[in-house]
C-alpha cells in the first residue's frame, strides 16, 4: 500500500534532494547492488505520513551496507522563509530501540519525482511501527508523535499494544519498562479519543 504524504512542499523538495544526492553517490556501484532499500523512519517518516513537526535530519537505514564520502543536506526555506537544514543522519541504527522483526517488510514504497525505483526504493516505516520505535525512549516527544498518529487515525490503542509486544519477543534485557511504555501510550491514546460509541 501507497501512503498519502502530507509533508510541506518545501519540505518534500528538501527531501527529494536528499535522495537525489544519495542516489548520485551510489550510481557508480556494481550493478548487482541494485537495488537498494531504503528505510526511512522518525521524525523524517512521520512529517512525511501527517505533515506536522518538521525534522532536521533523516533517519533511515538500508538494506545494504553503504559508504558515503561526504555529508549529505539541504538547505531550504520552510513557508514562513525561515531557514532550514535537512541532512541524512549517518549515524541513526535501528538496532538499539524497540522495532518489530517485520517492521522492514512491512514498510511502504513511496515514489519521488526524479528517483529511479530500480536504484533507490524509498519506503517508510508503517505508521505503527513508527510508534512502536517510540515506546524505548518514550520521551516527550515521542509520547506527543504517537498521539499525533493516533490523532491522524493512523494507529489505535489496540494495534500499537499487539504490535510492541510482539517485537518485545526478539529483545533481551529488563523489558518491564518498555512494558510500562506500552501500557501509557495505549492509555493515552484511549483518553485522546472523543467520545462517542466505541
Amino acid at each position: 500500500m501507497t501512503p498519502k504524504i502530507k509533508a510541506q512542499d518545501a519540505y518534500l523538495n528538501a527531501f527529494t534532494e536528499v535522495l537525489s544526492r544519495i542516489q548520485q553517490t551510489l550510481k557508480g556501484s556494481r550493478p548487482d547492488a541494485f537495488p537498494i532499500r531504503m528505510y526511512v523512519a522518525g521524525g523524517a517518516a512521520l512529517h512525511l505520513l501527517t505533515g506536522a513537526r518538521v525534522s532536521e535530519d533523516v533517519d533511515a537505514v538500508f538494506s545494504k551496507r553503504v559508504l558515503f564520502d561526504e555529508e549529505i543536506e539541504v538547505s531550504y526555506r520552510d513557508p514562513d522563509g525561515r531557514a532550514r537544514l535537512l541532512y541524512l543522519d549517518r549515524n541513526y541504527n535501528d538496532t538499539l530501540g524497540l522495532l518489530h522483526e517485520d517492521a522492514h517488510k512491512d514498510s511502504q514504497p513511496v515514489a519521488f519525482p526524479g528517483i529511479d525505483k530500480k536504484l533507490i526504493d524509498v519506503r517508510v516505516l508503517a505508521p505503527i511501527d513508527l510508534a512502536v520505535a517510540k515506546l524505548s525512549r518514550f520521551a516527550d516527544q515521542d509520547r506527543e508523535d504517537i498521539l499525533l498518529l493516533a490523532g491522524e487515525g493512523l494507529i489505535d490503542s489496540a494495534s500499537l499494544r499487539k504490535r510492541a509486544e510482539q517485537a518485545l519477543g526478539g529483545y533481551v534485557g529488563d523489558l518491564n519498562s518498555v512494558r510500562n511504555s506500552i501500557a501509557i501510550a495505549c492509555r493515552l491514546i484511549e483518553s485522546a479519543r472523543p467520545p462517542g460509541p466505541r
